[in-house]
């Protein structure tokens, strides 16, 4: 999306994430308590068999994000921070699929972690593959998107004050809007070079979630900021880690070419 009128915005650099961690109170590295929970959303359409987890809870790692691939391999992108590399992830009917390496950046300071995005790839397993799906993600009560074809996903500089933010982390479906856009150093967590907030009330399982900007893939839900969503852009992380954004229903790929996992 280089060229556009959102990418050429400059980002605010005198309120950064940095302040509003300060300001609006402390991080939560697994997770936001809130005062009382949300019941989750009247869903608008039923789930495909198998369903599509982009936008949805998944079993031992809390939700997912967005489908992409890397090479012949299939992978939902799933929290930095609610699971480990390596990881083989399982529910009753079996394998989910297995934990890839995270998003990490080598110009960090010593000791510390940095990373682009909050989020590592999940290589699933061939039958939990939703075929024809791949370039959608369920919202829940808010319907399916589906991502256009050549969809880019949205990077930090894509990302504005009072974009229009959509999530349905626990199927609890929510709105909200772009509050600021800025560097997170925390000193006790991951550096991120860039977070957005938005005004929305998140909880323990969000993390991971699709993050949606004006109907667009724009990232992943990563911290609570006082109670509000704090969220990593897309673009950087999927570069990072090689993958590339599913905006096909098979991702240009076939049920006989996809890889298996190696667990």
């Amino acid at each position: 999306m280089g060229g556009s009128p959102a990418r050429r915005r400059r980002i605010v650099p005198a309120l950064t994430v940095l302040l509003w961690a300060v300001v609006l109170g402390a991080v939560a590295f697994w997770g936001v308590r809130v005062a009382s929970e949300l019941l989750p959303s009247a869903r608008t359409a039923p789930r495909y068999d198998p369903p599509v987890l982009a936008g949805q809870s998944v079993t031992g790692a809390c939700s997912g994000g967005f489908y992409a691939r890397d090479d012949r391999t299939v992978v939902l992108t799933i929290s930095a921070h609610c699971h480990q590399p390596g990881v083989a992830l399982r529910d009753e009917a079996g394998l989910i699929g297995v934990l890839g390496e995270r998003a990490q950046l080598a110009d960090c300071p010593p000791t510390r972690f940095c990373a682009p995005s909050d989020f590592l790839a999940l290589a699933l397993a061939p039958d939990r593959i939703p075929w024809g799906h791949l370039d959608q993600v369920d919202m829940g009560a808010g319907g399916y998107r589906t991502l256009a074809p050549g969809t880019e996903p949205l990077a930090c500089d894509d990302i504005a004050r009072g974009g229009r933010v959509e999530i349905d982390g626990r199927e609890r479906y929510r709105t909200g809007t772009v509050l600021e856009v800025g560097p997170y150093r925390h000193a006790t967590d991951t550096i991120f070079p860039c977070m957005a907030v938005a005004d929305i009330d998140v909880g323990v399982g969000d993390s991971g979630g699709a993050v949606l900007v004006d109907g667009l893939p724009a990232g992943v839900i990563s911290r609570e900021l006082g109670g509000r969503l704090g969220f990593t852009p897309l673009a950087e992380g999927l570069e990072n880690l090689g993958l590339t954004l599913c905006t096909s229903p098979d991702c240009g790929l076939s049920p006989g070419t996809a890889e298996q996992p190696t667990e």
